[in-house]
């Protein structure tokens, strides 16, 4: 083969490497799948006095700040970015309001050794601090409890539950449980309540900003992909079934005052019951459940996806902080099936 023959095959050949590259990664790497259906995100066209607002410090909010993020719903919810608020205004007038958290976690199984100490450990660092903040643990093993030394106005509370056949059950009766502790407990202590999944670990501050009447997170794996791909359930069998909606919501966290987490635990718990006795069963569970209620109920209040980030996902130019973590998943060692 001539010289130019060779330099002609040159192109031909980067371009296979470039092809068979990204045929790779599409096969062996879940979130490039994801990722490769990105579109522009949602711009706000609001003013900040248009927004419907939890307090009067949310007038502060600079939505002009992260023209590169979606500022706020269609709604006018807010959407919490770093950069759009200023941490010590949202301190001082909760402070001020007398602002109290629940946080509720369930560590059930294996999950209690190998997630609950540095979830625990990581809250006392991120979550909440100079707010009183309450611990709810729920486990079927309460002996097993870490000790975890605790900042001034922080407590933990012990709940022993049952330890359930499959993980899918543990996940979706959680909604039953959380409802009757705000019931007997939570609601004559605290002002809010956050729901976690123990499977993580704060990184930053997670503080009074994320508060509100009813709080959502975008799912990091979703909030740049088009509705067609959502993951919503579409069964018609299912109360949990959705043909679209506005955005896909992640069960990991959730929030807001504790008359609307218990609206929407109740709500999700009804709908899940209702599904066990016509043998239906919903894609995602819970987090099925939970995106249905959002949709007919707007949360008041939305956090983006530096609340609850995957770093297996990689650096994004959106992402500046993340304030929450998942845990190297290990669901073949922690799950019951």
């Amino acid at each position: 083969m001539g010289y130019l023959q060779k330099m002609k095959s040159v192109p031909k050949c980067v371009l296979c490497f470039i092809i068979a590259a990204v045929c790779f990664l599409y096969v062996i790497c879940p979130p490039f799948r994801l990722l490769k259906g990105i579109k522009p995100m949602y711009k706000c066209p609001l003013k900040t006095s248009e927004l419907s607002l939890d307090y009067s410090v949310d007038a502060h909010l600079d939505l002009g700040s992260r023209l590169d993020v979606p500022t706020c719903t269609p709604w006018g919810a807010p959407v919490i970015w770093d950069g759009m608020f200023k941490p010590e205004l949202y301190d001082r007038m909760h402070k001020l309001q007398g602002s109290s958290v629940a946080l509720t976690v369930f560590a059930v199984g294996r999950y209690l050794d190998a997630y609950l100490k540095t979830f625990l450990n990581s809250s006392e660092h991120h979550f909440m601090l100079g707010l009183p903040v309450t611990y709810y643990v729920f486990t079927d093993s309460p002996e097993k409890m870490p000790d975890i030394k605790l900042a001034p106005q922080r407590k933990i509370k012990v709940r022993k539950v049952q330890k359930h056949s499959r993980w899918q059950d543990i996940s979706m009766m959680r909604m039953k449980t959380i409802a009757d502790v705000i019931e007997s407990d939570i609601r004559h202590h605290s002002t809010h309540v956050f729901c976690f999944d123990v499977d993580q670990a704060f990184t930053g501050r997670f503080g009074s900003e994320a508060l509100g009447d009813s709080v959502a997170l975008l799912h990091a794996y979703f909030y740049h992909l088009p509705r067609e791909k959502f993951t919503y359930d579409r069964n018609p069998k299912s109360r949990a079934f959705m043909e679209t909606g506005d955005f896909y919501y992640h069960a990991a966290v959730f929030g807001g005052s504790w008359k609307s987490v218990k609206a929407l635990t109740e709500a999700c718990y009804q709908n899940i019951m209702e599904d066990k006795k016509n043998n239906v069963e919903a894609l995602w569970h819970d987090e099925s459940h939970l995106n249905k209620y959002l949709w007919l109920h707007k949360p008041s209040r939305v956090l983006s996806p530096e609340y609850c980030w995957d770093s297996i996902i990689g650096h994004t130019r959106d992402i500046r902080i993340t304030r929450l973590l998942w845990a190297p998943k290990e669901y073949d060692k922690v799950r019951t099936q």
